[in-house]
């Protein structure tokens, strides 16, 4: 183990193919992090429920049950981020996962070196969550919602919205300036850490944009807080009065 990463998470690997999980087992666990792995996607779940991964790397097609039954069935219970591996060329399926509650997802052939920095950006917006006091950290209170940056969390009232570490994330870049139009390549850069190399790569962005609706939005197909900008990509609508939680 180096000392690059001795922050020792536990990264699930789940794929069928028995060469691409001794790679990825040898060189993550090179870079400091403790890997399961599974080869199917039941034996996916259960892998989840005995170790509690910070993160999942999961494969598409894979027998007994495929990963998009997985990501399914995880998010039923956790937020726990997953990065979709897939082989598949059309991407509309690519989108699926996404849609079904992925974070992120590498095309098949990828490179093990890309793959490694999608989990470093994914894992580093868990992190924050793990943080108490922040530095300028606090309540923002939008509408019928109070989102606490501390926490990471977001409320109705007295109910909390689940939002996975990506969605929250977006949501506070959004927020941060609020009535401002961000282009997808700008949230792709801010919030996911690459630069879209394809005009797909955005598709990212827009299918988190409408999981975001789905959760905040009184009526998903007419927003009136997460509004899309012509030509341009996405902005906040409502004034933001921030409350400070400092004394």
């Amino acid at each position: 183990m180096t000392a690059a990463s001795p922050s020792k998470e536990i990264i699930l690997v789940a794929d069928d193919e028995a060469s691409i999980r001794r790679i990825l087992e040898t060189r993550l666990s090179m870079i400091g992090y403790q890997v399961v792995t599974a080869c199917n996607g039941n034996e996916a779940l259960q892998q989840f429920h005995n170790c509690e991964p910070d993160l999942v790397v999961l494969d598409v097609m894979m027998p007994k049950l495929d990963g998009y039954g997985v990501i399914q069935e995880l998010r039923k219970e956790s937020d726990v981020p997953i990065v979709m591996l897939t082989a598949l060329g059309d991407v509309a399926d690519r989108i699926t996962g996404l849609e079904l509650g992925a974070d992120d997802y590498v095309v098949k052939p990828f490179s093990p070196k890309e793959l490694e920095a999608r989990i470093r950006c994914v894992l580093r917006r868990v992190e924050k969550e793990q943080i108490a006091g922040l530095p300028n950290s606090g309540v923002i209170q939008v509408a019928a919602f109070r989102i606490d940056t501390n926490r990471r969390k977001v409320y109705r009232g007295d109910e909390r919205i689940r939002l996975t570490g990506m969605e929250f994330s977006l949501l506070e870049l959004l927020v941060s300036r609020s009535g401002e139009p961000f282009s997808r390549g700008e949230i792709l850069k801010e919030v996911w850490g690459y630069t879209p190399e394809r005009h797909v790569d955005t598709r990212v962005v827009d299918v988190h944009i409408s999981r975001l609706r789905s959760k905040l939005e009184d009526d998903p197909a007419n927003p009136e807080l997460i509004l899309t900008a012509r030509g341009t990509g996405y902005l906040f609508q409502r004034i933001v009065d921030p409350l400070s939680l400092d004394h």
